[in-house]
């Protein structure tokens, strides 16, 4: 990076459009930026804290700190005696509250496709009956999708719907839409339950996720509730090594 750049990225710290925010925090919205951007891409290698001192104008200390305390956060890896690299970034969803996987993964500045591996009504066994509160044998729909990010398998949805609910489930185009989208038009939602499990990846979901048999995935499932009948049941499967769950919500005091 030449002097003319470097002088640029000192001003910037001087107060460009943050004013009352302290310099470490700074050097981390410039290091956050850049990767947010993409032009740090993950793996790639950051530049020294002696460089970085240099270029926005921070003492080798304030930059330490930024540094340190962002590779406590996950987003940089620091790998003794060959330096700082912007880490893999790991998905994260929230389960507290129902969200829509598109805008998630666009929050992110990432980009979300769908494969549509199913669309079929399926007659109910016991246990689908007794999850969705239908009668056994009755006809319920299914569908079953893969949500990429940037290309990669980040979850596969396995959602069963109460046809009573949603009569013209079947005839949404998934890859434009997400289901979240089409239920919550159908209906607002009365009640959401939600079960995570760890569980071993089989043959199947290792195909559609592309992972190894045996590794770890992050199941999620939901049952939601509308217009007083049980409206979906559902099972969202995640790798495990590349995503996580998180929530807030809060607490009597």
């Amino acid at each position: 990076m030449n002097k003319k750049r470097d002088g640029a990225l000192k001003e910037m710290l001087r107060g460009n459009g943050e004013i009352g925010v302290s310099l470490g925090q700074q050097v981390r919205n410039h290091i956050l930026a850049n990767i947010n951007s993409g032009e740090w891409q993950e793996g790639y290698q950051v530049p020294s804290e002696s460089r970085l001192s240099e270029q926005l104008g921070a003492s080798r200390m304030t930059v330490h700190i930024a540094m340190r305390d962002l590779a406590a956060e996950g987003v940089l890896v620091r790998r003794q005696g060959a330096g700082t690299f912007v880490a893999a970034r790991q998905s994260q969803s929230t389960f507290l509250e129902l969200r829509n996987i598109h805008s998630e993964i666009e929050a992110r500045g990432n980009r979300h496709t769908t494969d549509v591996i199913k669309m079929e009504e399926v007659n109910s066994d016991l246990n689908l009956a007794t999850e969705l509160n239908v009668v056994p044998g009755s006809t319920v729909f299914h569908s079953l999708l893969v949500h990429r990010e940037n290309g990669r398998p980040l979850q596969i949805e396995d959602r069963y719907v109460n046809p009573q609910f949603s009569p013209d489930y079947l005839e949404q185009d998934f890859t434009k839409i997400t289901p979240y989208v089409h239920l919550m038009a159908v209906a607002p939602l009365e009640e959401v339950e939600h079960v995570i499990q760890a569980v071993l990846a089989d043959e199947f979901s290792c195909k559609l996720l592309e992972m190894k048999e045996g590794e770890p995935l992050l199941l999620l499932r939901r049952r939601t509730w509308s217009r007083g009948m049980i409206a979906t049941s559902a099972r969202f499967l995640h790798p495990g090594p590349r995503f996580s769950l998180a929530g807030r919500m809060p607490v009597g005091r």
